[in-house]
């Protein structure tokens, strides 16, 4: 058991190119939903002639305060697009998710501290000790163009307090981690371990990963 940190590789880059590319069209498309009324209103006011100003103050100084016009009368003028300028908010739900699938892109990742396994996400990050927490395979789908892709994957739940990580067992552009990494995490999880009663499993799942580093083409 080495206690060396190592950045586990995990993720598919197709899925990851795809997220981005989703991303990047969400916040454009509705960082403009939400511009393009505010650049239409100042045009229609243009236009319509809406809001225009005198030409100077002494063009209004004898009319009653009652007609004098807002922007000379600390009043706010009215817009040409009336209450429909407030269409574009709807648009901020889209440049939140797509600074979400942005952030999910740039800031996911994993890594082994010893024992300690840590997965980051897009808004936080989660540690699990293997050697002690409740281990299990599962599985996780990656998007790839319309198409979903189970990836196998390691689950770690903290036997106290409950927190749950789940680290793919995908490298990026591979088909499993590097064994290197595989064996890692099975020797983070055996270590100090007893091999019976309800950790018996735990160990078995080890033995798993140590034969897909063993076998990493799968033959």
């Amino acid at each position: 058991m080495t206690n060396e940190k190592v950045r586990l590789s995990v993720g598919a880059a197709g899925g990851r190119v795809f997220a981005a590319v989703v991303g990047v069209l969400f916040t454009a498309f509705g960082a403009v939903f939400v511009l393009l009324p505010i650049f239409a209103d100042r045009l229609l006011a243009r236009l319509t002639g809406a809001g225009d100003p005198f030409p100077s103050y002494d063009d209004a100084r004898d009319l009653p305060p009652g007609l004098l016009p807002p922007e000379l009368n600390g009043g706010a003028t009215d817009s040409p697009l009336g209450p429909a300028r407030f269409v574009g908010l709807c648009g901020l739900p889209v440049v939140l998710l797509g600074l979400y699938l942005l952030l999910r892109v740039l800031r996911t990742a994993a890594w082994l501290d010893g024992t300690r396994a840590s997965v980051r996400g897009a808004l936080g990050s989660r540690t699990v000790d293997l050697a002690t927490a409740e281990v299990q395979g599962g599985a996780v789908v990656h998007r790839a163009g319309d198409a979903g892709v189970r990836v196998p994957s390691l689950v770690a739940r903290d036997r106290d307090s409950g927190r749950r990580i789940t680290i793919p067992l995908q490298g990026m552009g591979l088909a499993t981690l590097p064994p290197y990494e595989l064996r890692a995490l099975a020797d983070a999880i055996t270590a100090g371990r007893p091999a019976e009663g309800r950790d018996a499993d735990a160990h078995a799942l080890a033995r798993q990963l140590r034969t897909m580093a063993d076998n990493p083409l799968g033959r």
